[in-house]
């Protein structure tokens, strides 16, 4: 635990000339503002520096936009990527009228699940481990206007790169066999090998980097579990490293669940578990290895898997991946090792501390505060209420027949349809005011009109294909 005076240490000691503060909006982006190194004292960390919350999407009005951003002492590094040595400072948005901590503001709803979760007595630590899954692209053109839209993804590995002249494309991915292949098939090695060890200097702990079974250079770099909060600072990282070693070599780097037609998109697989004392409470000798506590987390997961999927798959382009038959787990069951089912029990160890609950649907556009706290909110409830997750589904959901499909509820298959999911399930996620109903009608009322009606609004391309001639 790091405090005032360590950051100053750490900033004299690596002759630091710029401080660089980053805070989340509501969807899920880092913003940050920077001064000089000398603008940080140990006042700054309880006095704050001010900021205009109204430009901040899902934010304040702007008859209330003075906020502060207070620096947190333990969340702090050095930018691998700006030529002055520049020390970034992850913060927290403070009101400076009541001196409260900003409803809004995504890191202090993740902050609030932790403090709840201590306060039920079940647990003290929730553990989350996101496998963000992302695509890297050579080139990407896109625009929208009245008359016209369209967009236009190039990658060395696409089956449809451009037709270009260089002779190094003979060793592509197929659709949906780009899992694990050495390279050359696989271009992107010291890509990846480079983002993860930058990310080691950052501070994260890396477990391991691969190829993933798109085409495309879809890829995915696994981050070892740590707490809920600090598991969201990372995955922001994560993100802002990725894409600028990408940037670095001339590529580009997305988080988009389907960027591309007919082949996989991407997910981001999140695996959770709650301990308690040092002691995993996941474990025991129930089916897989695992407890009766964590069946009623699991229940709760699936009970409220269609609300939560407004805010773990939050965008209306996650449904193009979230699509019954194809690869994503859309069917709320449970399972061991069965990757058809939206909560799956690792069984690669038998030792009790890696007994966890993987959940399968959410993906990398979320905001990560918002969707580690719901989900642990979810399960809670499903602790609390000792909610039946029902029998294992071990078999491939994919094939089942219609008739039994049925019986197997889903995620919903629109965002339309997630926000009205969570318009009439949120109770447990505003227990201990964890998520507040104002933050949840300001972000329902976000995405319908920002998101929903503004891709309802407007023409598709393949509309043209289908009906130009009609």
């Amino acid at each position: 635990m790091a405090d005032a005076k360590a950051v100053l240490e750490f900033a004299k000691k690596h002759d630091v000339k710029i401080l660089d503060l980053r805070f989340t909006d509501l969807p899920g982006l880092w913003h940050h503002v920077s001064y000089p190194i000398d603008q940080l004292t140990e006042d700054s960390f309880r006095e704050g520096f001010g900021m205009d919350g109204s430009s901040i999407r899902g934010w304040a009005t702007i008859d209330e936009s003075d906020m502060l951003l207070i620096p947190d002492p333990d969340f702090h590094f050095l930018d691998p990527f700006t030529e002055a040595t520049t020390l970034v400072m992850v913060c927290d948005v403070v009101d400076p009228v009541t001196k409260q901590r900003y409803d809004r503001d995504p890191r202090h709803i993740a902050k609030k699940s932790e403090l709840y979760l201590t306060s039920t007595g079940i647990a003290d630590t929730a553990y989350f481990g996101a496998e963000a899954e992302f695509f890297i692209f050579d080139n990407v053109r896109f625009d929208q206007r009245e008359q016209y839209g369209f967009y236009f993804i190039d990658a060395e590995e696409g089956r449809w790169n451009s037709g270009r002249k260089e002779n190094n494309l003979g060793y592509r991915p197929r659709y949906k066999e780009g899992y694990f292949p050495v390279p050359p098939t696989d271009h992107y090695q010291d890509l990846r090998s480079e983002m993860v060890l930058i990310m080691q200097a950052c501070g994260i702990e890396v477990e391991c980097h691969h190829h993933e079974v798109a085409t495309g250079g879809q890829t995915e770099i696994d981050l070892k579990f740590d707490s809920l909060v600090r598991s969201a600072d990372q995955m922001l990282l994560y993100k802002y490293i990725t894409k600028n070693v990408a940037n670095q070599y001339g590529k580009t780097v997305t988080f988009m669940p389907k960027p591309i037609f007919g082949d996989n998109g991407s997910g981001m697989h999140t695996h959770q578990s709650l301990w308690k004392d040092g002691k995993p409470l996941f474990a025991g000798d129930g089916y897989a290895g695992i407890s009766q506590l964590a069946l009623w987390y699991i229940g709760g997961l699936i009970k409220h898997g269609p609300a939560l999927s407004a805010i773990i798959a939050p965008t209306t382009n996650s449904y193009k991946r979230l699509v019954p038959g194809f690869e994503a787990p859309v069917n709320l069951a449970y399972s061991r090792r069965n990757r058809s089912a939206a909560c799956r029990i690792p069984m690669y160890s038998p030792s009790p501390k890696a007994k966890r609950v993987e959940f399968r649907p959410p993906d990398p556009s979320c905001n990560p505060y918002l969707a580690f706290a719901a989900m642990m909110m979810a399960g809670l409830d499903g602790i609390e209420n000792k909610m039946d997750p029902g029998q294992p589904m071990d078999k491939d959901i994919y094939e089942l027949d219609p008739e039994e499909l049925a019986s197997v509820p889903s995620m919903p298959g629109s965002l339309e349809d997630a926000l009205d999911a969570l318009q009439r399930d949120y109770a447990f996620l505003v227990k201990g005011e964890v998520f507040t109903e104002e933050l949840l009608r300001t972000y329902i009322e976000y995405k319908r009109s920002k998101e929903v009606d503004a891709v309802r609004l407007r023409p598709h391309p393949f509309e043209f294909a289908l009906y130009y001639d009609i």
